[in-house]
């Protein structure tokens, strides 16, 4: 007996497929059952529930939504990336755009959670007035005073881990929520959504401890111009305007120099030779990558444009994948992707009978019968 055929919106089906930048080519390939999406979107054939199933699983949006008489009115994730033209965001792959739309929901469930209130008593991409044209100087003296973080303060973290998960915390507590997750496409190491009240960044969790806090402080770089922003290796194929160009260098200059402030490095080189081995030490001891250091050796022209190419080459193939976080275990994974804090707001609202448990297990994005041994892992990780 032939399955039902679904009385699906063939509009919808491809708003859906278009949303994460599939083409009918690419999406008729990636599983069987999809060989007849062209005709599902014209409305010359219709699908089975189980195809149905497997097409929300794979565009990431509830079943339901395919039976909706027209594409919900939403605004589109592309418009808050205003430094990305419409050639460069169609570039961005469907997994990252999988990415951008489960930050836009909890940047979303953020608010939910919270009334509409960032829960921080200052929020830093609110309460810093800054701008492109104040001196790189100015900036990193203003966002290190208003973190409150010191040098000594940084120079007592042990690791790339230990300081990564202090940032984050600062991070949190200026109002801005860190997620994280394995990104699984190669050049892309993170992104910030930028909100007046609820600003997130998300991290690439498979990249080292020291590539994650330098993406951080780029996003946040983004997010203190009041924009969202991308951090991509590779550059895009259409170039970047000579004035979305200057935000970028903008944006990785201030990186470089908030994690390492300039007087800071000019007392550590001093009295001693900058060449590797310089560059090895006080990447531990700032807890950022030995190519930052080495690059700013290079900008300072104490080492060569080769020298650097060398050292970069060397360092990148001796580096093994960091497993971040996660130890193999799924709800320690849950719990570094989400953070502690965000997690222990939901479980919050969820026992001040704010919220029931199936919408905790959708603020977490988790199923309702693992939430028990989620809560349990956390206090054993927060303990």
């Amino acid at each position: 007996m032939a399955a039902d055929k679904m009385p699906i919106t063939p509009d919808v089906v491809t708003w859906a497929r278009e949303r994460l930048g599939y083409s009918l080519e690419e999406l008729a390939q990636k599983r069987p059952e999809f060989k007849k999406i062209a005709e599902w979107e014209s409305g010359d054939s219709r699908p089975t529930y189980r195809q149905l199933e497997s097409l929300a699983k794979v565009l990431t949006v509830p079943v339901a939504i395919f039976f909706f008489p027209a594409p919900p009115d939403l605004p589109r994730i592309e418009e808050t990336f205003r430094t990305l033209s419409a050639e460069q965001f169609a570039e961005i792959p469907p997994r990252i755009r999988v990415l951008l739309h489960k930050a836009r929901a909890f940047q979303i469930g953020l608010g939910e959670l919270n009334d509409g209130r960032n829960p921080a008593h200052q929020i830093v991409t609110r309460d810093l007035s800054l701008s492109i044209n104040d001196p790189v100087s100015f900036i990193v003296r203003q966002v290190r005073e208003f973190l409150g973080v010191s040098l000594a303060d940084q120079f007592k973290w042990p690791d790339a881990g230990s300081a990564l998960k202090a940032w984050r915390t600062t991070f949190y507590n200026v109002g801005v929520t860190v997620f994280k997750d394995a990104f699984r496409e190669r050049g892309y190491s993170g992104f910030s959504l930028y909100d007046k009240e609820f600003p997130i960044i998300y991290v690439n969790n498979s990249n080292t401890k020291a590539r994650q806090i330098f993406t951080l402080f780029h996003e946040l770089a983004h997010l203190l111009l009041h924009m969202s922003g991308i951090d991509r290796d590779t550059a895009f194929r259409q170039p970047f305007p000579a004035d979305k160009r200057r935000i970028e260098k903008t944006c990785d200059s201030l990186a470089s120099a908030i994690l390492v402030p300039e007087e800071a490095l000019n007392a550590e080189i001093l009295a001693c030779a900058a060449d590797r081995s310089l560059a090895e030490d006080l990447a531990r001891k700032f807890c950022v990558s030995k190519e930052l250091i080495f690059r700013r050796f290079r900008d300072r022209g104490l080492v060569t444009d080769q020298a650097f190419t060398d050292a970069k080459q060397e360092w990148d193939s001796q580096l093994a994948r960091d497993e971040g976080d996660i130890g193999g275990n799924y709800y320690r994974t849950k719990i570094a992707y989400l953070g502690e804090e965000y997690i222990t707001l939901a479980f919050k609202r969820f026992y001040q009978d704010r919220i029931d448990e199936e919408e905790l297990a959708d603020y977490l994005a988790i199923k309702p019968k693992h939430l028990g041994q989620l809560e349990d892992t956390l206090f054993e990780v927060s303990r």
